[in-house]
């Protein structure tokens, strides 16, 4: 039989090494001596650390990223407390108006209040008779009722020229944009818009959620059926 010879045998890889202690647990057992020999350098510098520390300070790594974690949690925890307190009150505000006639401009106005929006606008439109002479029901184009109703959910982005951000005190401050349609039912033609704008780009942008504005609307859509016939 023709002899092996050392230049045909397959080197020995790192991670041959790494399987071999992964399945060999007793190995610094029985080598003990080499945990306090083997070298590591520090990411904290360019010193040489013992194994170890090299394991502490991962470990306090690992401690610092879940405190971070958690902070964050309690951060976004308080945030949304602060928020359902908030949505509350108006709905609150919602349920306790006997002024049918003004509710749309109390609506807009306590989203601006409450929730700090720079400028907010509604427009309501196949309103009552008796509501056919206030603001919010007139100067309704056919384009904005067909983009309300194309909307299956709130729009959240810059405002590309929207005709319905020259409802807004200053359009031109409106930088970012939610434009928020309001239906009946959720495959029911809209029947008013409600228009969220800010000066920063970010504050309503395509990567936020939606879940808040849909529930806003939602309220907001059957506060408002008492203007329709």
């Amino acid at each position: 039989m023709k002899p092996i010879q050392p230049e045909a045998m397959n080197p020995i890889t790192e991670d041959d090494i790494a399987n071999y202690l992964a399945n060999t647990p007793d190995f610094f057992e029985r080598h003990a001596q080499l945990l306090a020999q083997v070298q590591l350098t520090s990411p904290h510098g360019n010193r040489a650390v013992s194994l170890q520390e090299r394991q502490a300070e991962m470990l306090r790594e690992k401690i610092k990223a879940l405190e971070h974690r958690v902070m964050d949690m309690v951060r976004h925890g308080t945030e949304n407390m602060v928020t359902a307190d908030r949505l509350q009150r108006w709905t609150r505000g919602l349920l306790t108006t006997r002024d049918a006639r003004g509710l749309p401009w109390q609506i807009a106005a306590d989203l601006q209040t409450l929730f700090m929006v720079p400028q907010t606008a509604i427009k309501v439109w196949d309103c009552d008779v008796p509501y056919w002479s206030e603001g919010y029901a007139q100067w309704v184009t056919d384009d904005v009722k067909t983009l309300a109703t194309s909307l299956t959910a709130p729009y959240c982005g810059l405002n590309a020229g929207f005709e319905a951000a020259n409802w807004l005190g200053d359009a031109r401050a409106a930088v970012s944009i939610a434009l928020i349609p309001l239906r009946a039912e959720p495959e029911a033609p809209a029947f008013g818009l409600l228009v969220l704008a800010s000066p920063d780009a970010q504050r309503f942008n395509p990567e936020m959620g939606t879940d808040f504005l849909e529930r806003i609307a939602d309220l907001a859509s059957a506060a408002l059926s008492r203007l329709r016939p």
